[in-house]
């Protein structure tokens, strides 16, 4: 008798205490709740981050009911749901209650559409339709008339041909008179590539002998008595006496011999050369 009295006595004591445990998930509030469940089940808040892939301080945030730190309305109720059904609880009307008191979206029967009629004061009357249909056309037929105009024009405007911009011809050296010259210095400029020889005097010794390329030049030395040349370019070899541009040995490619580099002698040599041709007029407009 002793034995089944205590047994007795045990199962009213576990009753009771299961009755208080499920009274107090009744009035408490809803992150209590949850905490209540999951300290029933001996579960800490790692173990349901585990399970619902929850963040531990949304769950912080749920248990303490701060709705507000949570990312949106609809992940505190999905949080919320997956959370009750991990400890045991009603998981759907767990989100529920806390879908209205907070709100959130709910799914509703998709209601039937209807459509207020116009109201014929914000209809414009029938006359300021046709208005701006004639003043639409009107606009169209003036840009059309205006197109055909400026085709007129351009075919009986006369299209002159005009004549291309030509460079103007090389200014001609400045003269240097031959008593002017003696005793000054003689160099020579290649403005292409050109092969020369000078030596000093008929039959005398090599002054240069060899190939120059456009921009290189040679000076005469101060030394030599009667520097001599002889060359297949002479148009690619622009003398200059003192510091003078005397221009081109020869206007045109020919082969020269023993031609005199004295100063003086090609100071009388640029002047006696003739002045360049004058380019040919352009043609008259058609």
């Amino acid at each position: 008798m002793g034995s089944a009295e205590t047994k007795a006595r045990r199962t009213e004591t576990k009753g009771r205490m299961v009755s208080e445990e499920q009274g107090q998930f009744d009035i408490a509030s809803i992150g209590e709740r949850l905490r209540l469940a999951r300290e029933a089940r001996g579960m800490s808040l790692d173990d349901v981050a585990g399970r619902t892939r929850i963040p531990i301080r949304h769950l912080q945030n749920i248990e303490s009911e701060e709705w507000d730190a949570l990312p949106a309305v609809t992940y505190a109720i999905g949080f919320v749901r997956n959370y009750a059904n991990v400890v045991g609880l009603d998981g759907a009307a767990t989100a529920g209650e806390l879908r209205d008191r907070i709100g959130g979206p709910r799914r509703r029967a998709p209601a039937a559409d209807y459509y207020e009629p116009a109201d014929p004061a914000r209809v414009p009357p029938i006359s300021m339709i046709v208005l701006a249909l004639v003043l639409g056309a009107l606009l169209v037929a003036g840009y059309l008339l205006w197109r055909s105009t400026l085709d007129d024009e351009s075919a009986t405007i006369p299209v002159l041909e005009v004549p291309a911009a030509q460079a103007p011809p090389p200014a001609a050296p400045a003269p240097l008179p031959p008593q002017a010259a003696a005793g000054r210095s003689v160099t020579l400029t290649a403005t292409g590539e050109v092969w020369l020889r000078v030596g000093d005097g008929e039959g005398g010794p090599a002054l240069f002998v060899g190939t120059l390329v456009q921009g290189q030049s040679f000076a005469i030395p101060a030394g030599a008595q009667n520097p001599l040349i002889r060359t297949g370019r002479p148009q690619m070899l622009r003398a200059a006496v003192g510091g003078v541009d005397l221009g081109p040995l020869e206007p045109v490619e020919r082969t020269i011999d023993n031609v005199s580099l004295r100063p003086e002698d090609l100071a009388a040599r640029a002047q006696n050369r003739p002045p360049p041709a004058a380019p040919p007029p352009p043609a008259a407009p058609q």
